[in-house]
């Protein structure tokens, strides 16, 4: 048995977040074997990146739960290009059909980018669409939230990947594979 009572998951495209689906799908009982641990908290199956699992309940709630406000960090890559009016609406928080967000940290990414994995299948390119990769940091933890807040602000979400959830980090973490980690 391991001490440690955190893993980290650098969940690929396509997967589910839980470990038995009935229709099929892929999850996440093809890539972890730690029993006893379970997700704190979700990422949608057309999303990738971190994911945080635990043995321990209580800290599945404080990970999980948005009253604790703990920071979730996304790299996201829109159609189109973001101009200043809509990187305010998406620091302030845009309106969606269950209310306002809360602010978020917002941030037009450059070449860091390149570190991440190459998605499979690729995002399909358009010659005439420009796309660009944003930084969204959020506090909250609404159903499809960040994908609804750059619709909201007319860039929608080509591509998302989380890259950060609190203090934890994919730091290099090659997509698909997990580790133990610290609480």
């Amino acid at each position: 048995m391991h001490t440690s009572n955190i893993v980290v998951f650098n969940k690929p495209f396509k997967v589910l977040s839980q470990f038995k689906d009935d229709d099929g799908r892929a999850t996440m009982a093809e890539y972890i074997d730690a029993p006893g641990f379970y997700a704190a908290g979700r990422l949608d199956y057309d999303s990738e990146g971190l994911m945080i699992l635990t043995n321990d309940g209580q800290l599945q709630q404080k990970i999980s739960n948005p009253k604790h406000k703990l920071e979730k960090t996304y790299w996201v890559q829109i159609e189109g290009r973001a101009d200043e009016a809509q990187l305010k609406q998406l620091r302030t928080g845009p309106v969606l059909k269950d209310g306002p967000t809360r602010p978020a940290k917002v941030r037009p990414l450059g070449s860091e980018v390149n570190k991440l994995w190459p998605r499979e299948p690729p995002i399909r390119k358009r010659v005439d669409k420009p796309t660009q990769w944003l930084e969204i940091r959020i506090s909250e933890g609404r159903n499809r939230q960040v994908r609804r807040m750059t619709a909201a602000v007319g860039l929608p979400t080509l591509r998302l990947v989380r890259v950060a959830v609190g203090p934890w980090r994919l730091k290099g973490l090659a997509v698909g594979l997990w580790r133990y980690d610290k609480a």
